[in-house]
């Protein structure tokens, strides 16, 4: 069951609106960017159609943007960055709500000169986020999991909430995913009471803790882990999922979803009673969607690269599905796209625009992804709204189509 976002008035758009409710394009612009250059085109090209901004996200980098966009307070704090750095991070609050996201404080955007660092990289700097949110009065948490640097399981997040892991002299370990291996004990006295807290992870069910399709295995190489120190990472893992689970008394090394984020997902289950939901569905939820897609004339979304991966649970394809249920037809932006015809039609997505029609080059592309962005609205307007002037006559929706495909 998706978080009801009961803190989160109700915020009605004119009808015969267009809803922009695109994702970021990485290394390129954030989401609110992406939502900025659209209405600035569609301002100039059809100056008297309402637009509704809505950014976008799927539970990982830029989902603490994406609730500040639509009205959620930013919290800043200084916390640990992933190799130990302070850094300033940001959280959103509204009311007894918040939103906490691992790419804030542990992710790879937050490593000194970008240079991956595996085996040291931690999760600290989320479990003192989670802390700070939990003592400003939060009750439901949102945790977004993506994007993150660190493959230690979590270690550091409970350690970032006040907990203790100690070595066989009973000296607490130095962070990161390979000094695990000399785990010996647990001391979570300092741990603050969350028995009052409901922790809601945004993400997709990934695989399990440990073993081939385990965090090290699958997410260590894209973070920098060669093969030796993925199965050094593993060994950690392991250990610190004996320890782990005869403190919590949680069996959560093979839920869906523990390995998920570097093994973070695990913390989150067997320490914080956390339950994991599919991401898109719940931020659109939680930023109140269906809300704003009420009556919507066109629903325009979008991420850098639409192509296969983004079938797997991707803010677009949320959004698509969300504006379906309301009865608007979707179009989507995207710096390159890889799916057409009968993926897109089940997708629910009528047409796609990608930079790359434009602009081949990609270095080109990324530096002058706003502009094209804005370029790419004019050919919007002309096949979906219609001339200034005239009265808007809703374009037709195709009929539902099977859920996408894996």
């Amino acid at each position: 069951m998706a978080v009801a976002s009961a803190d989160s008035p109700p915020h009605p758009s004119p009808r015969g609106h267009v809803l922009l409710a695109p994702g970021r394009f990485r290394g390129a612009l954030s989401a609110a960017e992406v939502a900025a250059h659209l209405a600035a085109g569609l301002r100039r090209v059809r100056p008297d159609v309402p637009l509704v901004e809505l950014p976008v996200a799927d539970g990982g980098d830029g989902t603490v943007d994406a609730a500040v966009a639509a009205g959620w307070r930013r919290v800043e704090v200084e916390v640990c960055g992933p190799t130990g750095r302070p850094v300033t991070a940001r959280l959103a609050l509204r009311g007894q709500s918040a939103v906490v996201e691992l790419a804030e404080a542990s992710g790879l955007r937050r490593l000194p000169g970008g240079r991956p660092r595996p085996l040291v990289a931690s999760s600290v700097g989320t479990g003192q986020l989670l802390g700070h949110a939990v003592r400003l009065g939060a009750r439901r948490i949102v945790l977004g999991l993506g994007g993150g640097a660190c493959t230690d399981g979590g270690a550091g997040l409970v350690q970032g909430l006040g907990g203790r892991l100690l070595d066989a002299l009973g000296k607490d370990l130095p962070p990161g995913g390979a000094a695990l291996r000399s785990l010996h004990a647990l001391d979570l006295r300092g741990l603050p009471d969350l028995s009052s807290v409901e922790v809601v992870v945004a993400g997709e069910a990934a695989g399990p803790l440990l073993g081939r399709g385990g965090a090290a295995a699958v997410g260590g190489p894209r973070r920098g882990a060669s093969r030796d120190e993925v199965a050094l990472l593993d060994a950690g893992l392991r250990r610190w999922a004996d320890l782990a689970e005869a403190a919590s008394r949680r069996a959560s090394r093979d839920l869906p979803g523990a390995g998920a984020s570097g093994g973070v997902g695990f913390a989150a289950l067997a320490f914080l009673g956390a339950r994991i939901e599919p991401g898109a569905s719940l931020m659109l939820d939680l930023l109140g969607f269906a809300e704003k897609a009420r009556g919507a004339y066109l629903v325009v979304t979008g991420e850098g690269s639409l192509d296969s991966r983004s079938l797997r649970g991707a803010a677009p394809m949320g959004v698509a599905r969300a504006a379906a249920r309301a009865g608007a037809p979707v179009v989507a932006v995207a710096g390159q796209r890889a799916l057409t015809g009968e993926r897109l039609r089940r997708a629910r997505i009528q047409a796609v625009y990608a930079l790359a029609d434009i602009e081949p080059d990609e270095e080109r592309r990324v530096r002058r992804s706003g502009a094209l962005l804005e370029q790419l609205t004019v050919a919007i307007a002309d096949e979906w709204l219609p001339p200034s002037g005239l009265p808007p006559v809703r374009p037709s929706v195709p009929p539902p189509a099977p859920p996408s495909e894996p």
